[in-house]
């Protein structure tokens, strides 16, 4: 009787020690960012020569990986950028046009001409603009069309091939590119990314940016 009751004891002991160690990974374990060891030159040369635009702030940098219609990145810019912003970090956005896919269009030609024009001229005001207007609105007023531009469509290839290099860089760190993805460096240098589409990763990149709340 009593061997029977220490097992018991020992399998409640194990089996509470197990859900703790599931209910720490599903909460905060597996939302928290990776830590980039691999490629890290690769993928900051990337960063660096791509189209992205800002604010111009003077604090740490975080490049974002987005398309415009993308909810998870739209929620991100619309919760996350006025804290962060306030914080002084540079939100560094990189937006993309989204290849064909089957067929299928995946981008509009409003939507491409935009982004030509982001990633050509960095305008940050464009990008407000863009962003305060539903997509299914957005005309590209005044902006001179990518289609048919051999030039302009270079730079929306150009957007493509970002996503297409970046993808295997991070994927060899653990990363699984999704949009939003975000890349920064900490304190202490390290490069840190996650593909944040949930909000459960929120608060780690606050925190490794040094903002609160």
């Amino acid at each position: 009787m009593k061997r029977f009751q220490t097992w018991a004891i020992l399998l409640l002991v194990a089996a509470l020690l197990g859900a703790g160690a599931y209910a720490w990974w599903n909460y905060d374990l597996r939302w928290r960012p990776k830590t980039i060891t691999k490629h890290q030159a690769e993928i900051a040369k990337i960063l660096e020569a791509s189209g992205w635009v800002s604010p111009g702030k003077a604090g740490p940098k975080l490049y974002m990986v987005s398309f415009r219609a993308c909810p998870d990145c739209v929620r991100f810019k619309a919760e996350e950028f006025p804290l962060l912003q306030a914080a002084g970090v540079d939100t560094r956005v990189i937006e993309v046009a989204r290849r064909d896919v089957n067929g299928v269009a995946k981008s509009t030609p409003a939507e491409r001409a935009t982004v030509a024009e982001i990633w050509l001229n960095r305008s940050w005001p464009l990008m407000e603009r863009w962003q305060t207007t539903p997509a299914q609105n957005w005309t590209a007023p005044g902006l001179a069309p990518a289609d048919g531009d051999m030039a302009r469509t270079a730079v929306v290839e150009a957007s493509r091939k970002l996503v297409d290099d970046l993808t295997p860089l991070l994927r060899a760190n653990g990363v699984k590119f999704a949009y939003p993805t975000l890349i920064w460096w900490t304190k202490d240098g390290q490069m840190r990314a996650c593909a944040c589409d949930r909000r459960e990763t929120y608060r780690h990149v606050r925190k490794e940016l040094g903002v609160k709340g």
